[in-house]
């Protein structure tokens, strides 16, 4: 959540913010927060005098019974004895302003970076760079680096304008995954919805060689990169869901086992981020990154259409995630590397794919600057989300109490989180299947035929 410092030393700013992710009543959240943040240090005024009070009062009463007066004496134990009522009085005061300006934080969103540009939905978001495919002279500009790509001087295009025809024309009409799926005899969609409903795919044969291929890929790549690999549980408690920002923005949208008030992840980002609530890190431990392959839970209430088809919208899904925690200073660098970390398991794919930088108007609750990346699917001819790799600032570090202590001055402060998607399984594999069809079958990118061994589905 937003810190009281980041509000009062720049409240306009803050407000912009807020603004720019199409936060509604942003001035009055605000001010709302100072209110109650006058509140409680009223009370705490209160409560400093009354102690001081008392501490005199106290004095005096030693003096009162060293004279012999003590009628005054046992007067003034009295007045203690009220002021110490009214101390107890202004605590509870205190601790419940305290709780309703920690509830009002809740509800407020991150603040977006002055990179993160105007907008109100999707249409506004920037395509930043793409990769795998020869592109026309539309996309050009967007044939840059990794450095160009993710500054403020690089080229972009909004989506809005986005060239309507920029993939190559097939020797034969594709099929969407769904009917490969069927033909190869590699995932069953009608048995899920038998077991456990729409959404719930149940993978067989070489469809699960598939999904473990990948999962086995992108867990070695990432261990390539540095990261230390994390099991987590898959089921977290509610101040886990606070901590990282799911709760309460997402609530609906999380599985929740009532009787023992657990939430099922929705990614792997929640149980690895709060393995950091309320730790203070030593400096010279960060930047700590780490990687988790888990199943994740999706509840997806008000979805339909083509988007839901086959693959590309589940309710139960595999997704290996990367997490770091930072400090303010490296945290850029640190979101730079994890982009190019994306990319790279994108290119070795094979993939046709496009990184795009998020309008405030369709950034996530939590994120301060958030990439995404999307892969093409040619028979479906449309773009799929696989990736969003995000810098939250101190956002979630405040919520989970995740800190770090200076080298230079031993001064604690609140550490920088961030993470990606490396990779979601699902529109992978859609892309993976639809685009690498052959007449003769699919075929398996060279990267991941040693996992999954063999060059192709047949």
């Amino acid at each position: 959540m937003l810190t009281l410092k980041q509000i009062y030393d720049d409240k306009e700013l803050v407000i912009a913010g807020l603004e720019k992710k199409r936060f509604s009543g942003a001035r009055e959240a605000i001010d709302n927060v100072i209110a109650l943040d006058q509140e409680r240090k009223n009370a705490q005024q209160k409560k400093d005098s009354a102690s001081q009070e008392m501490n005199s009062i106290a004095k005096e009463i030693g003096r009162l019974m060293g004279a012999g007066k003590r009628d005054e004496a046992e007067a003034a134990k009295a007045k203690t004895a009220q002021l110490k009522a009214d101390i107890k009085t202004y605590e509870q005061e205190m601790a419940a302003a305290e709780e309703r300006q920690t509830q009002a934080l809740l509800q407020i969103p991150n603040v977006p970076y002055s990179i993160v540009p105007e907008g109100h939905s999707a249409e506004d978001n920037i395509a930043v760079k793409v990769g795998g495919w020869a592109y026309g002279e539309a996309l050009k500009p967007l044939e840059q680096s990794a450095e160009q790509a993710f500054s403020a001087e690089g080229n972009g295009i909004a989506l809005r304008d986005w060239p309507a025809a920029e993939d190559p024309q097939p020797a034969f009409a594709k099929l969407p995954h769904w009917e490969l799926a069927k033909k190869y005899n590699l995932i069953d969609f009608d048995l899920g919805v038998k077991i456990s409903g729409a959404g719930f795919p149940v993978y067989i044969g070489q469809g699960a060689r598939l999904q473990r291929a990948l999962i086995n890929f992108f867990l070695a790549e990432a261990a390539n990169a540095g990261y230390t690999e994390i099991m987590p549980p898959t089921v977290v408690n509610a101040a886990s869901g606070y901590g990282t920002g799911q709760l309460p923005d997402k609530e609906g949208q999380m599985y929740h086992c009532e009787v023992d008030d657990l939430y099922l992840i929705p990614t792997a980002e929640v149980p690895v981020t709060n393995l950091y609530r309320d730790v203070i890190l030593d400096e010279q431990e960060l930047p700590i990154k780490n990687c988790a392959y888990t199943e994740c839970f999706r509840r997806e209430a008000g979805s339909y259409g083509k988007d839901v088809r086959g693959l590309n919208r589940l309710h139960e899904f595999s997704k290996i995630e990367i997490v770091r925690i930072d400090t303010p200073e490296h945290s850029d660098r640190s979101h730079k590397e994890m982009l190019a970390h994306v990319e790279g398991l994108l290119q070795k794919l094979e993939l046709p794919y496009r990184i795009l930088r998020l309008s405030g108007g369709d950034m996530s609750f939590t994120a301060a600057l958030c990439y995404d990346f999307e892969v093409y699917s040619e028979a479906q001819k449309r773009w799929l989300e696989v990736s969003s790799t995000s810098n939250f600032d101190t956002y979630q570090a405040n919520r989970l109490h995740c800190r770090y202590r200076r080298q230079e001055d031993k001064k604690v402060q609140i550490a920088h989180t961030l993470n990606g998607s490396a990779l979601a399984l699902p529109r992978i594999v859609a892309a993976l299947l639809e685009n690498n069809q052959t007449e003769e079958g699919i075929r398996i990118p060279k990267a991941l035929q040693p996992y999954f061994g063999a060059e192709m589905i047949r």
